[in-house]
């Protein structure tokens, strides 16, 4: 019984095996990252707040959008306020792995902090007995890549900049295919079509806020289709 319980709470984790699944992350992380540290680089932004920033904030688009506020000098409310919007839809990333987290508070709080969209893609595409296992692998091994990469293109500096234009877009190209590949793992198509409405209704209201008010369309979309699936197996189960 008590073996039992230490197990749970000290899991196994899969080292290697994480170190794999994070290569993929690697190949694009590697290119947005040293794009971050270029572009940083580019706006003025010290180098130690490069670093820190991939560290602390550790959230590739809030990262790109950051830059042109830094180097405008917005105060820190203004940027917080624009991090929080884009960072909206990093909350409910964490409930379909709850039961996943580690036990220990200390490495659960840091895989939420760390679960980002790449890291929920690779993770939701594993099967389920492995993920209690690999998510702070995974989690640790992806923010070391993009570390790495910011502290390279800080290396590197502005020079990059000039030779290659619209690095930033590496981050786009990232999440296109990191989506294409969890699509083709789960073969679901409800995320899709609500992000297509949600962009659709979105830019008919606003230009300036459009990724907010699509999020929040997407979340209003979620809720009530679940709230719909509920009472459809709570009708079908009060019929048996």
């Amino acid at each position: 019984m008590n073996t039992c319980t230490n197990e749970q709470s000290s899991p196994t984790y899969q080292w290697s095996e994480g170190f794999k699944k994070s290569i993929p992350v690697a190949m694009g992380y590697l290119p947005a990252g040293i794009a971050f540290g270029v572009l940083a680089q580019v706006a003025g932004v010290p180098i130690w707040a490069t670093i820190m920033l991939s560290v602390v904030l550790y959230a590739g688009a809030a990262q790109y959008a950051c830059l042109p506020m830094l180097s405008a000098g917005l105060p820190i409310g203004n940027i917080a306020t624009n991090i929080a919007a884009i960072n909206l839809r990093h909350v409910f990333y964490g409930m379909p792995l709850l039961q996943y987290l580690p036990t220990h508070r200390l490495a659960k709080a840091y895989c939420l902090f760390a679960l980002t969209d790449e890291t929920f893609s690779v993770m939701t595409s594993l099967p389920h007995a492995s993920r209690r296992a690999l998510i702070l692998p995974i989690s640790l091994f992806n923010q070391s890549w993009w570390v790495l990469a910011s502290i390279i293109g800080v290396m590197i500096g502005s020079a990059l900049n000039d030779l290659v234009p619209h690095l930033d877009f590496a981050l786009v190209c990232l999440f296109a295919i990191l989506a294409y590949e969890q699509f083709h793992s789960i073969k679901r198509y409800f995320p899709i079509g609500i992000a297509v409405i949600a962009l659709a209704i979105a830019s008919l209201f606003t230009n300036n806020w459009l990724l907010l008010v699509a999020i929040t369309i997407c979340m209003l979309m979620i809720l009530a289709r679940g709230f719909w699936i509920q009472r459809t197996e709570a009708g079908a189960t009060h019929d048996q």
